[in-house]
């Protein structure tokens, strides 16, 4: 006999945690699945820290959300008792015409965002950890900072049980179905029945939804922490904002400040594709020597001794875009993933809105954006 629910969430990383959450709190019946146990480290919902932006470059849509996603996590914050999210400003840099600059001052621009435009000198004399190129400029903005990630995600899994929701870890999804009537799901342990499904399975997503042939991509990246070799104060949180850096074309790099266990320094994109069971997570003296050369290029106090490092997989869509819809066949099907290697600080907006959309109400953001309409395909399902 099947167990009945009223919402199945497959995937309890970022966003699957804070729909439980949403979910659980409006009194919904849930139950939560993850092939393992969050926070972990085979998605992209860990490493310590995250950042969090309003002067959104990849586009303007985003900033309603953002705004929302502030609000909704000093709510949780403060429910939890726990400190999920530290504001240190944040740095946008590049070229004038560079996506990362020329997409954050239109996003400050449009929406009224609080913000400042530096020259390359002005932003090394207010923070002179970072050595900006001639040709760079930065839009400062004071109310980006830092999220927890894994703190993040016990707060909304936690308060999700306390709301009634039953949360499963190590059962993995072998198969969905679903029809007017309802879904169900089969893992090795049970199968259970409910009204709705919502999938937001970071990297599994694509082998979920293997009907659509979601032209999905699983990207790994590092993560690395590093000593600073000297002027330590300089990279403290209350002296150096979150930096996000765009360079030779299209690169793009972040850092974040030094919170005690290290500068962290990552490259966004670029990392090798494959499925999230055979990418690796080792990291050699290459990629070592290739972050150092952007550390010792930008911020050269920083090279100091690595701490430690750590991989991540992105899950990206062609435009690098959220998914964020209802499956085409199946509009009791919900798909909250991928999210390109930038979601997470979105997270607690994006449960409210799979809340929102799971119980009738209509979102309160145009979701244009995130809609992604491949044709059904002809690949073997992974329904049973």
């Amino acid at each position: 006999m099947a167990e009945t629910h009223d919402v199945i969430i497959a995937g309890l990383g970022a966003m699957g945690s804070a729909a439980a959450f949403h979910l659980a709190q409006r009194g919904i019946r849930v139950i939560g699945l993850d092939r393992f146990a969050p926070p972990h480290t085979r998605g992209s919902s860990h490493g310590k820290t995250r950042v969090i932006r309003q002067a959104y470059f990849e586009d303007p849509a985003y900033v309603p959300i953002v705004q929302r996603a502030y609000r909704l996590w000093s709510e949780l914050q403060d429910e939890c008792g726990t400190a999920l999210l530290l504001k240190t400003g944040g740095l946008m840099i590049g070229r004038p015409d560079s996506e990362v600059v020329a997409g954050a001052k239109l996003s400050a621009e449009r929406h009224g965002l609080e913000h400042e435009v530096l020259s390359g000198a002005e932003l090394a004399r207010r923070f002179p950890c970072l050595r900006p190129e001639p040709d760079m400029i930065a839009v400062y903005e004071p109310h980006a900072g830092i999220l927890f990630p894994e703190a993040c995600l016990r707060a909304h899994l936690g308060l999700a049980q306390s709301h009634g929701a039953q949360i499963h870890t190590h059962e993995p999804l072998l198969g969905w179905k679903a029809d007017g009537r309802g879904v169900s799901v089969k893992t090795e342990r049970a199968t259970y029945s409910a009204q709705r499904l919502v999938i937001s399975a970071g990297p599994w997503a694509g082998q979920l939804l293997a009907d659509l042939q979601p032209a999905l991509t699983v990207e790994r990246q590092i993560q690395f922490w590093f000593h600073p070799s000297r002027a330590h104060a300089s990279f403290s949180a209350t002296r150096c904002p979150v930096h996000l850096w765009q360079f030779d074309g299209d690169q793009v790099a972040y850092g974040i400040p030094d919170l005690g266990d290290g500068v962290k320094v990552a490259r966004h994109h670029g990392g090798a594709s494959g499925s999230p069971e055979h990418l690796s997570g080792q990291v050699d003296a290459q990629e070592i020597a290739d972050i150092r050369s952007l550390i010792r290029r930008f911020f050269p106090d920083a090279d100091g001794a690595l701490r430690s490092a750590a991989t991540c997989l992105y899950t990206n869509t062609p435009d690098g875009h959220f998914w964020l819809d209802r499956h085409p066949a199946y509009e009791n099907v919900l798909i909250a993933s991928p999210c390109c290697g930038h979601g997470f600080k979105f997270a607690s907006a994006v449960g409210e809105i799979l809340a929102d959309l799971a119980t009738g109400v209509t979102p309160s953001f145009d979701l244009s954006l995130f809609r992604h309409r491949w044709p059904l395909g002809r690949a073997p399902s992974r329904r049973q």
